[in-house]
């Protein structure tokens, strides 16, 4: 049998992928690279300036912010080259938009590849300062004694303080109305005003308003104390388990070489590490964290089943 001296065409491809991944990976990054995040200075685009600071420093490259919402921020990103050069900063409206719409045009697990996960954040359980309670457990008395009567505050619909509302409803076996805002400012405007009584929401947000004593906080939502909110107790301690957490994720589209991708989590965790980008991210309510991308794979499958399912059980959709 007479052997062809040159390769095949599939071996030809798979040297072409692993010399462009080598060579790649050791000269990247070799431009800017182009970070997403949905609104500027929101959550996302102000942790991705504060990397993109550190890492600047590293690479002699600068970390470019770009701001969309989020659809077209996710859009984009898993439509780009998968060369590293774009890049993703998302919470819930990534993985869960897919539950909540059938026409989602991603698949968070399919079409991203994980680098790492950026900050955690718990969200405060606050209420109006006339609503008589002192506790999750005084509230949740309160709200059987009066079954449908008190609302809840919540954010557009899927947010992370809507679906941390159903989810405290749902465990609490009560029934606690939810009025959907646009904004969170709005939504505090109206709860300060007396015109809702309850809120879930991230720190950051509801601390100021709890410091002039404008709202009252009863509990955070982390299942452990957290110097985030020092002396406030987590609701678990009242409602067994519950948790509803902030997270922020970075992502690269899939496809994007394991060495590129390495390299960038291992580069960003080294930033989320120090002591200066910590308290940086302390002083506006978050927790820095880091980690591989496994670690972030794993969070965001397990964000998927826990709210995927207080989405199925409470009916929620945008279509």
């Amino acid at each position: 049998m007479k052997l062809s001296r040159w390769p095949s065409p599939c071996l030809h491809v798979l040297l072409f992928a692993l010399t462009a991944s080598g060579v790649s990976a050791q000269e990247f990054p070799s431009k800017p690279i182009r970070m997403f995040a949905t609104g500027a200075g929101g959550g996302g685009d102000i942790v991705g300036r504060i990397i993109g600071q550190e890492l600047g420093g590293v690479w002699s490259k600068q970390l470019v912010m770009e701001n969309r919402n989020s659809v077209v921020a996710n859009e984009t990103v898993a439509k780009a080259p998968p060369d590293g050069y774009t890049l993703l900063i998302n919470s819930t409206s990534l993985w869960l938009w897919p539950y909540l719409r059938s026409d989602s045009s991603w698949d968070p697990i399919r079409d991203f590849a994980p680098v790492t996960l950026a900050i955690s954040q718990p969200n405060l359980l606050v209420v109006h300062p006339s609503l008589p309670v002192k506790s999750v457990k005084d509230l949740i008395n309160l709200a059987k004694s009066r079954p449908g009567q008190l609302n809840y505050a919540t954010g557009n619909i899927g947010s992370t303080t809507h679906l941390a509302s159903e989810l405290f409803s749902a465990m609490a076996g009560v029934k606690i109305v939810s009025v959907l805002y646009k904004s969170t400012a709005t939504a505090l405007t109206d709860l300060m005003g007396g015109q809702v009584q309850l809120m879930i929401s991230n720190a950051a947000s509801v601390t100021p308003h709890v410091k002039s004593g404008r709202l009252k906080a009863l509990a955070q939502t982390y299942t452990r104390p957290t110097s985030l909110a020092p002396g406030l107790p987590p609701a678990s301690a009242d409602l067994p388990n519950y948790e509803a957490v902030t997270i922020l994720g970075i992502f690269a589209p899939a496809a994007t070489p394991a060495a590129i991708v390495n390299r960038l989590s291992q580069e960003m965790t080294r930033a989320l590490s120090k002591p200066e980008v910590k308290e940086k991210l302390f002083n506006i309510g978050m927790d820095a964290v880091g980690g591989s991308p496994e670690q972030l794979l794993a969070a965001v499958k397990g964000e998927m089943v826990k709210w995927g399912k207080v989405i199925k059980d409470s009916n929620i959709r945008l279509d």
